[in-house]
């Protein structure tokens, strides 16, 4: 098995909403397909991987670096000794050539996008759907067949009024989710609460059923002041009150604030991850990290991620990764 070709593409993702950092006006995204040698029905074989949402496309990193290093790699390079079919974490390293540790940016984002497309890929030559490949690949007993979602919107949109934001949360419930997402920070605490108590009222008052998400706007005053106003609602989780990288700020949050916490959406590294398990006093047994494996080099770090926090307590149970495709859904299936 080898890869004949790389395509990308940057593609236009505009849209009206908002969170409270960035509005989608501009947003772009990469889409990567890569081509084998294989024929199916006559057709050759593809894997499809995009960025999630919220990254801008990486036309740069993807197509002066990653492409080019992997179509020029030697077969050995990029295979599986045994099997001969393309190995996504060996083609990890080949991206990586050339790499300085540390300084990620938005290199995370080019390769995590040809990861997924590598799996997806390696997946179909399999004949399996991508978790059970992924089980058996990693030596997991059983894949779990049912996995954990909730419904993420509640965005600032023009002219949405708060009868708007009911009936979207009313949507999600008909949609058959029981947990719900929405946006905080892009307005001032008193409409923000106002909001909050709307789709509490659609969720007929059950705040465990809720999270909000600050999309790391505030800075500690204003993530303490937010968390006592909100404290009395039981939330099913705070998430990313501030920075990312703010770990004294998360640490004096979680301190002050009996919400359980969630963040790790920003963070690309093993590195990272580690340093948010031990200096941002989060509790494995209460609070969630979001990373997103398509935003952080893929599955291969992902996995060095879980192991990295496993040492401090953290099991991937209370890891429920950002982003809602279908990569993330079967990662967290297997």
């Amino acid at each position: 098995m080898k890869i004949k070709a790389i395509h990308h593409a940057a593609v236009p993702l505009p849209s009206k909403i908002r969170n409270a950092v960035i509005d989608f006006s501009q947003m772009t995204f990469s889409l990567v397909v890569v081509e084998s040698d294989i024929v199916q029905d006559g057709k050759p074989l593809y894997g499809f991987g995009f960025n999630s949402n919220g990254r801008y496309a990486q036309p740069g990193l993807i197509d002066e670096r990653c492409i080019p290093r992997l179509i020029s790699a030697e077969p050995h390079e990029l295979t599986d000794a045994e099997t001969g079919t393309i190995d996504p974490v060996r083609c990890g390293d080949v991206m990586m050539k050339n790499e300085k540790p540390g300084g990620h940016g938005e290199r995370p984002v080019a390769i995590g996008t040809i990861d997924m497309a590598l799996w997806d890929l390696v997946s179909k030559a399999d004949g399996q759907p991508l978790y059970q490949h992924l089980a058996r690949r990693f030596h997991v007993d059983e894949p779990n067949p049912e996995i954990y979602c909730y419904a993420a919107g509640g965005y600032y949109y023009p002219g949405k009024g708060l009868e708007q934001l009911r009936e979207e949360i009313e949507g999600y419930l008909a949609l058959g989710y029981r947990d719900v997402k929405m946006k905080i920070g892009g307005a001032s605490l008193a409409e923000d609460i106002t909001r909050i108590e709307a789709v509490l009222d659609v969720l007929g008052g059950d705040g465990s059923r809720l999270a909000v998400d600050a999309n790391g706007r505030f800075d500690l005053p204003t993530a303490l002041e937010y968390g006592k106003a909100m404290q009395s609602y039981g939330l099913m989780w705070y998430e990313e009150a501030g920075d990312p990288l703010d770990y004294q700020l998360q640490a004096a949050l979680s301190a002050n604030c009996s919400l359980p916490m969630a963040t790790g959406e920003n963070l690309f590294s093993m590195t990272d991850t580690r340093n948010l398990v031990r200096y941002a006093g989060m509790n494995p047994s209460r609070d969630y990290i979001q990373v997103d494996p398509a935003l952080s080099y893929g599955l291969p770090e992902y996995l060095r991620m879980l192991d990295a926090i496993s040492a401090y307590g953290w099991q991937p149970d209370r890891c429920i990764p950002h982003g809602g495709h279908q990569f993330t859904l079967h990662i967290a299936a297997a």
